[in-house]
């Protein structure tokens, strides 16, 4: 009796594993294919959700004002932001060029000289006496000194087109981003009970919980280490720009990346200054060097009363995020890596806390 059991049961246990075997082989086979076709979209989708979460309350207050028109409102957020976001990248963009260019025909036109070296450089330490004569010579005879460091140079040429390359890609998938905020932000509710209901199925419940804390920790680091960032390197752009700066746009970008990764725009406003001292009158140096000493102090409060509203985040978080993602990702990454990070220190924060993913 028993033997006539086990092969009734044995062929079903069989088969059951099979099927199961094979419904996860499908699921496995669909899921790795929609990640391919999804792949390319990666980036945007997620900085676009990061925006959609950030703007989302300003969204909620113009939609109501506007009667609860939320297409009309996404459109003019989406609209708004790409114009804050194109038009100052196409003037720092022709700045740029512009600047380039100008070094370009005075070198062809052999009009280009350096300005004598500083009194003291040969006092500064290690370098100082190669310094010197290194600048000294550039002074006498610019293209002999070129030519020494012409594969130096030919690799710095090719790393800046490389870097151009890559802002102007990040700009197009940041402006991409931008479009898929809006489209989020429009069906807000219905996608935001969506992922409400997607986390509390996978984490339990405290699945709201943890989406209080990613809220509040993306809206607190792109409005306090992002945003700030921003504003200091469009400010930091327009004194360089207003004041003739060369390559005004790509110290502005090199302001950007410092302040992101928290080392602030101190090296670059300081090279700018020296520069304006030796190359501009005094009364124009002294008005550029205030403005941008008002630029590089400015981070601190803008941060404290940003941060003030929610929960902080350590600088050394933010500096591996953003360096960690430029170098996944490119320059969204830079962003992306930033806020994405600083998300799961705090989730980790909160649950060896015991107030997240506890049963008690």
């Amino acid at each position: 009796m028993d033997q006539d059991v086990n092969m009734q049961t044995g062929p079903s246990l069989t088969q059951k594993a099979i099927d199961t075997a094979i419904r996860l082989g499908v699921l496995a086979v669909l899921v790795a294919w929609c990640f391919q076709i999804l792949r390319p979209f990666i980036s945007p989708v997620i900085w676009g959700s990061i925006i959609a979460v950030t703007l989302l309350p300003l969204f909620e207050k113009i939609s109501t004002k506007l009667g609860d028109r939320r297409k009309l409102t996404a459109v003019i957020i989406t609209l708004g932001s790409l114009m804050l976001i194109i038009l100052p990248s196409i003037q720092l963009t022709v700045s740029s060029v512009d600047s380039l260019h100008a070094l370009s025909e005075k070198m062809q036109a052999e009009t280009f000289t350096l300005p004598s070296p500083p009194e003291g450089i040969k006092d500064w330490p290690v370098i100082g006496e190669s310094a010197e004569n290194l600048w000294q010579g550039a002074t006498v005879n610019l293209e002999a000194t070129l030519m020494k460091f012409q594969p130096q140079i030919v690799g710095l040429a090719q790393w800046l087109l490389k870097t151009f390359l890559g802002i102007a890609a990040g700009l197009v998938m940041f402006a991409l981003a931008i479009i898929i905020a809006g489209i989020l932000m429009a069906s807000a509710k219905s996608g935001g009970m969506m992922a409400k209901h997607l986390v509390v199925r996978v984490a339990g419940s405290h699945g709201e919980e943890i989406v209080g804390i990613t809220v509040q920790t993306i809206r607190s680091v792109v409005k306090g280490i992002i945003g700030v960032s921003m504003i200091q390197a469009l400010l930091a752009g327009l004194g360089f720009a207003v004041a003739g700066i060369p390559a005004a746009g790509l110290w502005a970008f090199l302001c950007l990346v410092l302040a992101i990764i928290q080392i602030g725009v101190a090296p670059v406003v300081l090279l700018v200054i020296i520069y304006a001292f030796y190359t501009m009158g005094k009364v124009s140096a002294v008005l550029l060097t205030v403005w941008l000493v008002l630029v590089a102090v400015s981070d601190g409060p803008m941060k404290a009363v940003i941060f003030g509203r929610g929960a902080s985040v350590p600088m050394l978080v933010i500096f591996l995020g953003a360096i960690g993602g430029f170098i996944a990702i490119g320059f969204l990454g830079l962003f992306i890596g930033a806020v994405v990070l600083s998300v799961g220190y705090k989730l980790l924060e909160a649950w060896m806390g015991g107030g997240l993913l506890s049963d008690g």
